[in-house]
């Protein structure tokens, strides 16, 4: 009898012993579970608030969903109205440095587009954001774009390939199509008829977030 009881006593203490050095590493892996994150959005005026009142935008959205979802991560929205990818490729080493971004979004070339730049130049602006962001460490989400077809078939399709095909070669995460369900819907867009309005930005929020959410995590 007294030889179980310390046999039972002993596989307590070894039980104990053990609970006590796991603890250190759930806390640990805790610890980097909720470790605070940065997401720098690098965007045009789709990301800009263009022509909408401050906060009502998709990134202002976000950065509810994400307080929502309890997931800590900080947003930078370094997005400019009428940027192009040249110039978010001269901004972006800055912006790298300062915050020190654990996931970039690249929501840029629907201005290239509009302004008929070259399709090779705005290939190579792509992938050097890519390269830039994956050398400072972070992940990318690549956001898709398309333009009306009067600019021509040729260069309209060639375009539309630009995002998914750099997204393939990069292995970075992708919105296919930012405009999902708003390109179509007129009342969904401002006067100009080029800009969504406040209605759509939850649309273009939940555009985003089914391959955003994974890189978060």
């Amino acid at each position: 009898m007294r030889q179980r009881m310390k046999h039972a006593g002993q596989r307590q203490w070894r039980r104990l012993f053990a609970a006590l050095l796991a603890m250190p590493l759930l806390m640990l892996a805790a610890s980097a579970y909720s470790a605070p994150k940065t997401l720098l959005v690098l965007g045009d005026s789709l990301s800009a608030e263009y022509g909408l009142a401050r906060g009502s935008g998709w990134v202002a959205l976000l950065d509810k969903r994400l307080q929502q979802e309890k997931l800590n991560t900080s947003i930078v929205n370094a997005s400019i109205s009428g940027e192009t990818t040249i110039g978010g490729k001269t901004r972006l080493p800055a912006l790298l440095s300062k915050h020190a971004p654990d996931v970039v979004i690249i929501e840029l070339g629907a201005n290239d587009a509009l302004r008929g730049l070259q399709l090779e130049a705005t290939q190579a602006n792509l992938q050097a954001l890519i390269d830039m962001s994956r050398a400072a460490k972070a992940k990318v989400l690549l956001v898709g774009m398309q333009i009306p077809p009067n600019y021509g078939a040729d260069y309209t399709n060639k375009f539309m390939q630009l995002f998914p095909a750099a997204a393939r070669q990069n292995k970075t995460a992708l919105v296919p199509f930012f405009l999902k369900d708003v390109a179509d819907k007129p009342a969904l867009f401002q006067a100009d008829r080029m800009h969504p309005n406040e209605q759509a930005q939850s649309t273009l929020l939940d555009n985003v977030w089914p391959a955003l959410k994974p890189l978060l995590k």
